[in-house]
């Protein structure tokens, strides 16, 4: 049966990654970006404009991101393969700060992708309302995903991707709960356990001769 998608991004490699699948044959009905504060994907796929606007620190970092190197494969299809027409995107992006998607691709762009943002306030809002209602501590990039989602629901089921254990990401989900999410079983000792590194020289052939050693034997110290 038909499924749809919302992917906390940054980069836009995930949700692309939704849009090959659904070439493949997933039955995808509906893939929605869900960005953070840094919302460059929402503002582009709302306004039509992909340009720069300063990258604004926020509790899920790993979104905040102000160019996403993978939308440039999808504006690639959405051009029809047409890689002058990239290219010279690319170049205002570069020389100007941004580019207005012409009519054409955008509207490729809109066919395959919805979007929403979530401010910082609505992250964390996110996060306490999914411990209340289900029990689960979520990260904040999940939590992004989670609060977007919620105004595209439907009769087809709605997925939405997580990204992270909360542990990663202690304080945001301390303060949106008051609960300090403990690493898993599988990670608790870990600060404990001892630490093993190599020192090499600031040379390429050393670094490749201790790479080469090092899979002919994996367990040497």
């Amino acid at each position: 049966r038909a499924v749809s998608f919302t992917v906390p991004t940054g980069n836009f490699g995930d949700i692309y990654a939704g849009l090959i699948a659904r070439r493949m044959g997933l039955p995808v009905e509906r893939l929605v970006v869900a960005t953070n504060q840094n919302d460059i994907l929402h503002r582009t796929l709302t306004g039509g404009e992909y340009r720069k606007a300063g990258v604004r620190p926020s509790i899920s970092p790993s979104m905040d991101i102000e160019v996403a190197s993978n939308f440039e494969r999808a504006l690639h299809d959405a051009h029809g393969g047409d890689s002058a027409a990239v290219r010279a995107d690319m170049t205002a992006l570069r020389e100007e700060g941004g580019f207005r998607v012409a009519q054409g691709a955008l509207s490729a762009l809109r066919d395959w992708f919805a979007s929403g943002r979530a401010s910082e306030e609505e992250t964390s809002a996110a996060i306490a309302r999914t411990l209340r209602e289900t029990g689960h501590l979520v990260c904040p990039h999940t939590a992004v995903g989670l609060h977007v989602a919620e105004g595209f629901l439907g009769a087809v089921p709605m997925v939405t991707l997580a990204t992270a254990h909360p542990a990663k990401f202690p304080e945001a989900v301390e303060a949106a709960t008051g609960l300090r999410p403990a690493l898993p079983p599988r990670m608790a000792d870990l600060y404990d356990r001892p630490e093993r590194l190599t020192r090499a020289p600031n040379d390429l052939s050393a670094l490749q001769t201790l790479i080469r050693s090092r899979i002919e034997r994996p367990h040497a110290a």
